[in-house]
Order: C-alpha cells, then sequence, then structure tokens
C-alpha cells in the first residue's frame, strides 16, 4: 500500500482550512485518512505561529515506513527540517529534454534567417523605391523637355511660315 503525507480541505466556502494527513493514495483527497499529523491555516499572516502545525515525531515515523509528502507538503517539512525539497523532488523536473532543445535550436534558427529574410526584402523594397523615384524624376524631366520642344517647334513652324510670307509681301511691293 502506497501512502502519502498531503492535505485534506476543511472549512466553509472560501474559508480553507487543511488537516496534514496521511493517506492510502487512493483515498479521495477530503476522504478516509490513517492519521492526522498536522494543520495547514492558509488565511493566517505567513509568520503565525499557528499557521501550520505538524507532529514531527509521528512524521519522521511515517517517512521511515516510505510515505511520500506532496509537494506543498513537501515545503513545510523542508521549513522544519525534515524533508529536502527542490520542486517535487526530481531534478530534471521543468527542464527539457534532448529533442525539445533541438526544437528550440531550430525555432531560433528560423526566427534568426525570416529576420534576416526581412531585412534584405525591406532594402531591396528601399532600393526599388529609390530606383523608381530616380525613372520617375527621369520621365517627368524627359516630358518638360518634350514639351517644351513641342511648345517652341509650332512657334518656329509659325515664324518660318511668316517668313515666306514677309518675302513674298516684299516681292509684291517691288
Amino acid at each position: 500500500m502506497s501512502v502519502k503525507i498531503r492535505l485534506s480541505r476543511g472549512g466553509a466556502k472560501k474559508r480553507p482550512y487543511y488537516r496534514v494527513v496521511i493517506a492510502d493514495i487512493r483515498a479521495p483527497r477530503d476522504g478516509r485518512y490513517i492519521e492526522q499529523v498536522g494543520t495547514h491555516n492558509p488565511l493566517l499572516p505567513k509568520d503565525h505561529a499557528d499557521r501550520i502545525k505538524l507532529n514531527e515525531e509521528r512524521i519522521k515515523y511515517w517517512i521511515s515506513k516510505g510515505a511520500k509528502p506532496t509537494d506543498r507538503v513537501a515545503r513545510f517539512l523542508n521549513d522544519i527540517g525534515l524533508w529536502e525539497w527542490k520542486h517535487g523532488n526530481n531534478p530534471n523536473k521543468g527542464k527539457p529534454g534532448e529533442k525539445a532543445l533541438e526544437r528550440a535550436e531550430e525555432k531560433k534558427e528560423k526566427a534568426a534567417a525570416r529576420i534576416e529574410a526581412e531585412k534584405d526584402a525591406k532594402e531591396a523594397a528601399k532600393t526599388a523605391a529609390a530606383e523608381a523615384k530616380e525613372t520617375a524624376k527621369a520621365e517627368a524631366i524627359a516630358a518638360k523637355e518634350a514639351a517644351k520642344a513641342e511648345a517652341e517647334a509650332p512657334a518656329e513652324e509659325a515664324k518660318a511660315e511668316d517668313a515666306p510670307a514677309a518675302d513674298e509681301a516684299k516681292a509684291d511691293k517691288s
């Protein structure tokens, strides 16, 4: 039979009060237990003497028989020196495995490549925009020159047409 040292909830709604109990792991949280070895009142301040009361002798006895505390109870026992608590007593708990580390590294590489590609795309867009601006300026200048040339050309043609008429008028007078 596996035995746990755990909390059993009591008290009213929104007024919790816990018993520290020795219970079979198959028993319900607030159900049957073997022995009560302490209490925990979370509503009291952390420095209050009655917040956590534990029967150290009975807890030592049950630990010697193989009882394992839950994480919360292990913290309480760590405070009084009966149990060394290391976040669930699993030194690898919360640490990623090899595959997870590889995936994280791949994600970092992909993110760096994506950022680099975005930078390159922005640079290409800037250069394309600058080239388009230069082309537009050159086209605008060419259009102005063409308009100027067109405006000057009819004036020259008109002068050229007026000149022979003037020559003819002089010839008629003579």
